[in-house]
């Protein structure tokens, strides 16, 4: 049984959450034609694009209903009713997702009640779905902004159906807020070398994979799913659910439509990876493909070329909790000790690691336990660069937001060969960084007058 530690500290120093909000919003920017719309400050939602922009060099589209000091007071329903008029009309999108965020939340807004105000004002957008969501900042993080994102997603756009299959060849994926866009490309590929077709929810690799557009900008998202899939979801065969942060999503998209589904922990150990092609193989009727063999053949080659590199290797991690017991799990197969874990939020993914304990709190956690530790790898997000540059150990970025390295974002660490690829990133980190040890001399060597003197 893994520990939960609570930092004690009475205040955040160097952050390593990121707020509800930004993983609502995140989400949103996987379905097509999609306005997400924070109901807040507009400083808030000016600062959640920038984190956007950074991470993805992407134009990201998002809205704020611009809260003031007076509507902060009397209450803010016609801002947020005006906001979706002024959205249907001018940006004609098929969704706005409704995000409320910390200073809503404390001021009690009921935003499903405005949204029925909305509705009975403006019943010529009756075809522009809202999907409402409550994530305040002061609770949770990106996963699980992300997570409430999704539920909402299912409880709004998927059509409640009977356990009948109608489209044998088509599953549902969620997808957690750990994979991005590369992970979702490849996952897609993944399932489709079945003959399957997935419905992603959402779909990160269709919005914010970096493509042009013919049309050259767009005020709404690019790409993503389109709620004509979503709503067709109880049509499928399966879900297939990656992330346990998703659990609840997960639970109320088979509650709705009697769709059975297969849950996994992540796609980054060999473990996971084994189980989901059997998985594809059942659902398919066709065995695990060469490629896939070929593939796992690869990843074992991998891991006895660098097992040498990762044996009792002190590493560091912070992120969310998804992607911390991915890593985590990998490290552990791989033979290194992971003598630090810090997570923004508490999960109960975190209670079964083969680790002692997951410290609650922030990256001046992370450096003083690699100090005390001698941590020789750091993973982390971009935040995390200055770190690893006092410690004068490398980094791995992983995470949100990823600022600092040109296609970071698009980076496929999933599968066979993206945990080889990750393998082998990590492994030429700890090579570069390599510390040489000097040669032990005893007490009592004799050497040469040149030999002595060279040791000396």
């Amino acid at each position: 049984m893994t520990r939960g530690i609570a930092s004690g500290k009475a205040l955040t120093v160097n952050p390593l959450k990121v707020s509800q909000p930004i993983g609502a919003s995140l989400a949103f920017l996987g379905l097509r034609d999609c306005m997400p719309l924070e109901h807040g400050a507009r400083g808030c939602t000016s600062f959640n694009k920038l984190f956007f922009m950074r991470h993805f060099a992407e134009p990201i589209p998002l809205q704020t209903t611009a809260m003031d000091m007076v509507t902060t007071v009397i209450g803010a329903d016609e801002n947020v009713v005006e906001a979706l008029h002024t959205i249907a009309v001018t940006n004609h999108p098929q969704v706005i997702g409704l995000i409320t965020t910390g200073l809503t939340e404390t001021q009690g807004a009921d935003i499903p009640r405005t949204i029925r105000m909305f509705r009975q004002l403006h019943p010529e957008h009756d075809a522009v779905a809202v999907v409402p969501v409550n994530a305040t900042d002061t609770l949770g993080c990106l996963e699980t902004g992300f997570a409430l994102a999704v539920e909402a997603m299912v409880d709004t756009l998927v059509l409640a159906r009977s356990a009948a299959v109608h489209r044998p060849w088509q599953v549902n994926i969620l997808a957690s807020a750990m994979l991005t866009p590369g992970d979702v490309e490849a996952l897609k590929d993944w399932v489709e070398s079945y003959g399957l077709t997935a419905v992603m929810l959402p779909d990160l690799a269709d919005s914010m994979d970096g493509h042009l557009i013919p049309e050259g900008f767009s005020t709404l998202t690019y790409g993503g799913s389109p709620i004509e899939h979503i709503a067709n979801m109880g049509e499928s065969v399966a879900s297939l659910v990656i992330g346990p942060s998703l659990a609840k999503a997960a639970d109320a998209l088979k509650s709705k439509t009697g769709v059975p589904d297969y849950r996994f922990a992540g796609l980054s150990n060999l473990e996971d990876c084994d189980a989901f092609n059997q998985v594809l193989a059942k659902l398919s009727g066709r065995p695990v493909s060469p490629k896939q063999q070929r593939g796992r053949d690869q990843l074992l080659d991998a891991l006895v070329d660098c097992n040498f590199h990762f044996s009792d290797t002190p590493v560091a991690i912070a992120a969310d909790a998804d992607m911390l017991a991915s890593l985590t799990r990998l490290l552990h197969g791989l033979g290194a000790k992971v003598v630090a874990a810090v997570v923004p939020a508490q999960a109960t993914c975190l209670s079964d690691l083969p680790i002692d304990a997951v410290t609650v709190g922030d990256l001046e956690d992370l450096e003083d336990q690699a100090t005390a530790h001698g941590a020789q790898l750091l993973i982390t997000n971009s935040h995390g660069t200055e770190i690893a540059k006092r410690l004068k150990i490398p980094l791995l970025r992983a995470g949100f937001p990823l600022y600092d390295e040109v296609g970071a974002h698009a980076r496929c660490r999933i599968g066979y060969g993206g945990i080889r690829q990750t393998i082998f990133d990590m492994a030429n980190l700890l090579q570069s960084h390599h510390q040489e040890i000097q040669p032990y001399r005893s007490i009592y060597w004799q050497g040469t007058p040149r030999e002595q003197e060279v040791s000396a």
